[in-house]
């Protein structure tokens, strides 16, 4: 028994100045990282689900999908982004409602009134499908998490706008402005709600964060005298909209015009 209790002695001390023998030869060596192996591990549909975590996630799912389809208004006819040359009934449609309801928040926090919106082509993400319109919709069209932003820019950058749309040959989302595309691919016959553009005032443009901070080549609006961010979204203002009537009617009137 006693040469067990002096063996086993004797063990714990061999492994305590094995280990501090590596200690200190490790610490006197410089190591470096010669590679790093890896392997990718796709997920698929095939992939198969851990039951724990789904039935702890399903509930929350089944949740979230009941608010997006829940009905908001009705939709008589598809609208999209691909149908017009210099307009689309989609954008003239959100940029109507981003000029109606951010007024009215507008006029209740400064006292001023928008005089015209301007939103981006590639903002709108998803068609408007005819039928029932659901608050998933709207995050489909406007997926981004944009503000609505009031821009105070001189009459100059009214033309700027003009000359930007004119440029990039897309349907800009427009209202409150319309114009005249002369043959010399100049703009005429500017009108911002229904008057005359006057170069030495100061008009009111909605538009997103993004493109106020000069996002899609808009430099006109990093020129802007103010801004007032309205703290809505744009997605906001469309479930909104929609909220508040029972059937979508696209916008018919004419903005752009050709000579």
């Amino acid at each position: 028994m006693v040469k067990l209790k002096k063996y086993n002695g004797f063990l714990k001390l061999f492994v305590i100045f094995l280990t501090l023998f590596f200690t200190v030869s490790c610490s006197q060596k410089n190591y470096s990282l010669n590679k790093i192996e890896g392997k990718q591990l796709p997920v698929t549909e095939k992939t198969a689900e851990t039951p724990a975590i789904e039935n702890f996630i399903k509930p929350y799912r089944d949740h979230i999908n009941q608010d997006l389809d829940n009905v908001l208004a009705y939709a008589p006819e598809t609208l999209d982004k691909s149908t017009g040359k210099w307009q689309t009934s989609i954008g003239s449609l959100l940029a109507d409602v981003c000029l109606q309801r951010g007024n009215t928040v507008f006029k209740a926090r400064e006292n001023k009134d928008i005089d015209l919106c301007l939103l981006n082509h590639g903002g709108i993400r998803a068609i408007l499908p005819k039928g029932n319109v659901t608050t998933r919709t709207a995050f489909e069209i406007m997926p981004f998490e944009n503000n609505l932003v009031v821009i105070a820019l001189k009459g100059e950058q009214i033309l700027e706008i003009a000359a930007y749309i004119i440029k990039e040959k897309k349907p800009q989302p427009l209202s409150g402005m319309t114009f005249t595309i002369a043959k010399d691919n100049t703009a005429k016959n500017i009108l911002v709600q229904g008057k005359p553009l006057d170069l030495n005032k100061t008009y009111y443009v909605a538009t997103n964060d993004y493109l106020a901070n000069g996002g899609d080549s808009m430099i006109f609006f990093t020129k802007g005298t103010q801004k007032f961010d309205l703290n809505y979204k744009l997605r906001n203002v469309l479930i909104d909209y929609f909220k508040d009537v029972d059937t979508v009617v696209a916008p018919k009137n004419i903005r752009i015009r050709e000579e």
